[in-house]
């Protein structure tokens, strides 16, 4: 059985994230969704909402469980068994930073594999940090969050008004 992480922020999760995945689960017999929590970085959304948040947008995936963790992903790789980890590629912008990362993590566990999804077309130019700041200057991001993360990201923002 091969077993993949795709770890992330996902502060919040987008259409993007949800596009790699969904390629991805055709790819490996089962996904872990890796919520890295860093308590260092302020996050817009706590670990555990965002955690519901991608088990309710990613229910119809079968193969694919949210988890929550702290520490290198490299690390989390090796705890769940896992022969890869999935990163997203937006542009050639996104590639050096992963190309450095992957090699880091190689050197650190060699017999886990780093494999590249490129997003779709219509999400490369995609990010959470553009999304959190449309959302919050009151914009629609109706096409690049799915329906649960919209309706999570209205609540708060209404909250604070």
């Amino acid at each position: 059985m091969t077993v993949a992480i795709y770890p992330g922020s996902f502060d919040p999760m987008t259409l993007g994230h949800v596009d790699v995945i969904t390629r991805a689960a055709r790819l490996f017999d089962e996904i872990i969704m890796a919520v890295v929590t860093n308590p260092s970085k302020a996050s817009l959304i706590p670990p555990e909402d965002r955690v519901q948040l991608i088990r309710e947008c990613l229910g119809h995936l079968p193969n694919v469980r949210v988890e929550s963790f702290d520490g290198l992903t490299v690390q989390f790789a090796r705890q769940k068994r896992a022969d890869a980890i999935i990163r997203g590629l937006r542009a050639v912008s996104d590639f050096e930073n992963e190309f450095m990362m992957s090699q880091m993590n190689k050197l650190l566990e060699p017999e886990i594999e780093t494999v590249f999804i490129m997003a779709g077309q219509e999400y490369q130019f995609l990010s959470s940090s553009l999304v959190k700041e449309v959302s919050g200057y009151g914009g629609d991001i109706s096409k690049v969050v799915p329906p649960a993360v919209e309706k999570y990201l209205n609540r708060i923002k209404s909250h604070k008004a």
